[in-house]
């Protein structure tokens, strides 16, 4: 589960939606802690956190593109173009994505992996037209020769809103007959669409637009939905598989600013305790994608 723009930050409900919100299941991982950067590195018998360097020795903020493109290919690509750039890539960044990063490491040897994301009609037509451009990870998807879920997939179990529930595509897409689930039907659907595959990924960029936005209250109940999801998502999960939840730049836990921050990310590991050792030692973006492909693959 990548959630955008979501770092580690202070102890500060002022500032820090982390710090107030209420997220009984994520917090129960966390052994009834909150998730601020205080916490981290945390380990229990089911959980790890561990916080990751989202700079990477690049001065500027982190940026979408090239975040995204660290966790997708395990590169340094803010060090190789020798900037921080976003939020879709430039030619520089993309040019590291072609090869299709996990999705295409994984597709090549033999192994299913899908973006279960579903996009809507407009998007497919504003790519075909020119007029929009991929963002990292779906062009990743995509360069890998796998296929972007549809509303058709959607409306057929296939694939998930990036809303968990739909309602977005009723509400801002004029399809007012667009069937809705709820939070809890949303967390076991996924979990379900997950066990399809060998490596699942699920992008959620609504904490990164709510972060740019500074509204507290929606963060907040932004926040209280994923845990929702989160838990219904956990109360489904095989323990002998591994959910693992990060992000690529810090901004939603410091709505003080509507810019990125230089906060550490979580790298939020739950499930079989092997597996999670794979992890240690990953101290920014750059170490999360090796690790997800010798979990796989075993090399």
């Amino acid at each position: 589960m990548f959630l955008d723009g979501v770092g580690l930050g202070a102890d500060d409900p002022l500032t820090n939606p982390f710090a107030s919100a209420e997220m009984p299941n994520l917090q129960k991982l966390l052994g009834g802690s909150k998730l601020l950067a205080s916490m981290a590195p945390f380990e229990s018998e089911s959980a790890s956190l561990l916080a990751l360097d989202a700079s990477l020795g690049v001065s500027g903020l982190p940026q979408s593109a090239t975040g995204q493109a660290v966790l997708l290919t395990g590169r340094n690509v803010p060090a190789l173009i020798g900037y921080h750039y976003g939020p879709k890539p430039d030619k520089a960044t993309a040019v590291h994505l072609l090869d299709g990063g996990i999705f295409g490491e994984l597709t090549r040897a033999g192994k299913r992996s899908a973006l279960l994301n579903a996009y809507p009609p407009g998007y497919f037509q504003g790519i075909e037209s020119g007029k929009r451009i991929f963002s990292s990870i779906p062009l990743a998807v995509t360069s890998a020769g796998l296929t972007l879920f549809t509303q058709a997939d959607l409306l057929a179990g296939r694939a998930i809103s990036a809303d968990f529930t739909a309602q977005g595509w009723r509400e801002r897409m004029d399809m007012p007959d667009m069937p809705v689930m709820s939070l809890p039907e949303s967390g076991t659907h996924l979990a379900a669409l997950a066990r399809k595959f060998d490596f699942a990924f699920f992008e959620y960029w609504l904490t990164d637009y709510a972060g740019h936005g500074q509204d507290m209250p929606v963060a907040l109940n932004l926040l209280a939905q994923f845990d929702v999801v989160l838990g219904s998502l956990l109360q489904d999960w095989d323990q002998t598989d591994l959910l693992l939840i990060t992000s690529d730049h810090g901004n939603l836990e410091d709505l003080s600013t509507r810019r990125h921050t230089s906060n550490p990310v979580p790298l939020l590991l739950v499930g079989d305790e092997k597996t999670r050792r794979l992890f240690d030692g990953v101290t920014d973006l750059a170490g999360v994608a090796p690790a997800i492909v010798k979990a796989i693959l075993g090399v």
